[in-house]
């Protein structure tokens, strides 16, 4: 092959100028073939983004489906979100160690005045608190109303078979063990939602607890994490907890009902998650930090509430931005589907139409 270029090459002389241009535009065309070949790997590399975020447990296994999805779309966008509870994520978002946190409770104006990075509360997702339990034998789903729920962690009531309970569940054979109250031991949005509902059905909660991410308990264990209190339920019988939905069906931990504002005893469920948010959802504004716990309506889920991204209304990375303001596209057109699927309610319509264009607003 070698020789007969060399003979092609060095035939007539005339010819020769034509043979070198033709050489040169060939050599043109394969040089910048290569060139095109590489470029891409290099803006693969240029345009990958390795997002930290970090907060909620109560949303974790939707937000960990939704981003490994993401990532299997977008190869290039890494979210890497650590589950440590909404005080931790309003922590590191406010001090701007994570590109965007989440959060159970709605961040306080103050609290974003002093954040070192400004950031909004957008909702995602809506979901249930659930009260657990392990009656050792009872294989029958209990009822439970608000005030019942508040004297247990005041620890005036003490024993299953407690008047109060037995109340709330007619004819139910109830055994006369002690109630072992659990409780979450770090700063969570889960508390938050819990001590929202209780303060709003038990005057005595208001007055000597209160609401907050953290508060101090009267009695009771306490335990790290949703995965914490899920596991001392399951584990210790006479135990009564609070959780996520999700959590509560994953480990196959019974849960009870709980009697709402209309007077009826509504098991936990994306449509009971959903009209409890329905008459927020009309009256809301661009501000989404909103309390549906103990909504009314005959089918509202009593402790209800939505779910936060915490994300910064601007980004010192004009690249981070557009990847995480793409996810937050994304989440609304394809995420959101999943939602009830997983134990969630999805937002309502005017509440995503109103997200869509908060998210427009994200620099």
């Amino acid at each position: 092959m070698c020789n007969r270029l060399r003979a092609w090459f060095e035939g007539d002389s005339r010819e020769r100028p034509v043979r070198l241009k033709w050489i040169a535009a060939v050599g043109t065309v394969i040089v910048a073939g290569v060139a095109g070949c590489h470029s891409s790997p290099r803006t693969s590399e240029t345009a990958a983004e390795n997002i930290k975020a970090a907060g909620a447990t109560f949303p974790y296994p939707i937000y960990n489906k939704w981003f490994t999805e993401y990532a299997q779309e977008h190869p290039g966008v890494h979210i890497n979100y650590q589950s440590i509870g909404s005080g931790g994520g309003v922590v590191q978002t406010s001090e701007g160690t994570v590109d965007f946190g989440a959060s159970d409770m709605p961040v306080t104006d103050e609290k974003i005045a002093a954040a070192k990075v400004k950031f909004t509360n957008l909702p995602t997702v809506l979901g249930a608190v659930v009260p657990i339990y392990n009656v050792p034998g009872m294989s029958q789903e209990l009822n439970f109303s608000g005030d019942v729920i508040a004297e247990i962690y005041l620890g005036k009531i003490k024993a299953w078979n407690d008047p109060l309970i037995a109340k709330d569940n007619p004819g139910v054979s109830l055994p006369a063990k002690p109630i072992i109250p659990v409780y979450r031991s770090e700063g969570s949005g889960t508390t938050y939602i819990f001590t929202d509902y209780l303060s709003k059905v038990s005057p005595e909660w208001a007055s000597k607890v209160g609401r907050n991410s953290a508060v101090k308990w009267p009695t009771g264990i306490g335990a790290k994490g949703s995965e914490g209190v899920s596991g001392m339920v399951r584990q210790t019988p006479g135990a009564f907890g609070y959780t996520e939905l999700i959590y509560a069906s994953q480990n196959n931990i019974q849960y009870g009902t709980v009697k709402n504002a209309a007077g009826n005893y509504v098991k936990a469920t994306p449509d009971g998650v959903t009209a409890a948010a329905a008459a927020a959802a009309q009256s809301m504004t661009t501000d989404f930090r909103v309390s549906i716990t103990n909504a009314a309506g005959p089918t509202s889920y009593p402790i209800s509430s939505f779910t936060y991204l915490l994300i910064p209304v601007h980004f010192a990375d004009p690249a981070k931005g557009a990847a995480v303001k793409d996810f937050l596209n994304w989440m609304l057109a394809t995420g959101e589907s999943q939602a009830a699927g997983m134990g969630y309610a999805p937002l309502p319509k005017p509440v995503a139409d109103k997200v869509a264009l908060a998210i427009g607003q994200v620099q």
